[in-house]
């Protein structure tokens, strides 16, 4: 649910004027990969996904992609907060470096709307057991040797904490943050709300970080607190981020841009310092969805919601380079 708190409060006032959606072009699959539709059987109904497996002999190195907050879809696309093919473009990049992805559609998003079709009952558990799930049937495929967790955002969060469950192999966090999230929402909201409104959100944050609901949510505040959503963000309170990233036993990468302005660049390096033996990729004017991008408020907007920009140069091929090294890298003790 969180993408929308920065994109949606801060910014999505302003997307009618200031982004019109930029019609995507037809991204080609390369011959020499293949694109199937995968489906996850769970207790509520199935979920939906897209499995890209290059066309090569053996088994192969697998990436469960897991997207942010809110309504994102599995190719990173939040109808709150834009669509820009984030997921998608990463998951062909990697199919030409030889590595195969399943990113799926989470419960109650998108094509998997119908298992949770009401967002009260939607949890951090959900998201968590889903992913481990996805993992054990991806696990249990002969085409593939190796299983890597790839989370963006809040789906770093979700990766890191299915990893153990998940006998993932590595993991790669972008755009992760290290604060719990109450403390996030803070900062973000201290700099973009006025001052009687930051004063409503952090009493709603204390009410629902204490595991209350609360029904008296400002109009203004609707979108981040309406009460349908606070059993979710009680759920997301209880976790701590970068405690789960410091208890991974396995390779890690952690990603972040310095034009991010919704994760900042002392995350990462916290994120690192909990686990020292991270590999860290900086890259410089990237922004929350992987594309380069001016500190620019309407530049920043812009990107939200084109999939014609590229991700940033480069990123992929690290982040493959890490996938195909990393099993050659000792596991933390």
């Amino acid at each position: 649910m969180l993408r929308a708190l920065i994109v949606t409060l801060a910014l999505s006032s302003s997307f009618a004027a200031a982004a019109t959606p930029v019609k995507a072009p037809a991204v080609a699959i390369s011959s020499s990969s293949q694109q199937l539709p995968m489906r996850l059987q769970t207790a509520d109904g199935t979920l939906f996904g897209t499995l890209l497996k290059p066309n090569t002999p053996g088994p192969q190195t697998v990436a469960l992609l897991i997207a942010g907050s809110g309504p994102t879809d599995r190719d990173g696309n939040n109808p709150e907060g834009g669509h820009n093919d984030s997921l998608k473009r990463l998951a062909l990049s990697l199919a030409k470096q030889g590595i195969a992805s399943l990113r799926y559609d989470k419960r109650g998003i998108a094509a998997s709307r119908a298992v949770t079709p009401d967002e009260r009952d939607l949890t951090v558990e959900h998201y968590v057991d889903d992913a481990v799930a996805w993992a054990q049937q991806l696990k249990a495929d002969p085409a593939f040797n190796r299983l890597v967790l790839v989370g963006h955002s809040e789906g770093a969060l979700i990766a890191s904490l299915a990893a153990s469950r998940a006998k993932a192999d590595a993991l790669v966090s972008i755009a992760g943050s290290y604060r719990p999230i109450d403390q996030l929402l803070r900062d973000q909201l201290a700099a973009r709300l006025p001052p009687p409104l930051v004063q409503q959100s952090n009493r709603l944050l204390d009410q629902l970080k204490a595991g209350h609901t609360s029904d008296d949510v400002p109009q203004e505040l609707q979108v981040l607190f309406r009460p349908s959503v606070q059993p979710y963000l009680i759920s997301l309170l209880r976790q701590d981020p970068g405690q789960a990233f410091a208890q991974l036993k396995i390779p890690a990468l952690i990603v972040q841009g310095t034009h991010d302005i919704q994760v900042s660049l002392a995350d990462a390096h916290a994120l690192q310092e909990a686990k020292p033996d991270a590999e860290v990729l900086i890259v410089p004017g990237m922004n929350h969805v992987l594309r380069i991008v001016p500190l620019d408020y309407h530049a920043q907007l812009a990107s939200y919601n084109n999939p014609k920009l590229p991700l940033a140069g480069g990123l992929a091929d690290y982040i493959g380079l890490f996938i195909l090294q990393s099993g050659n890298m000792p596991s933390s003790s």
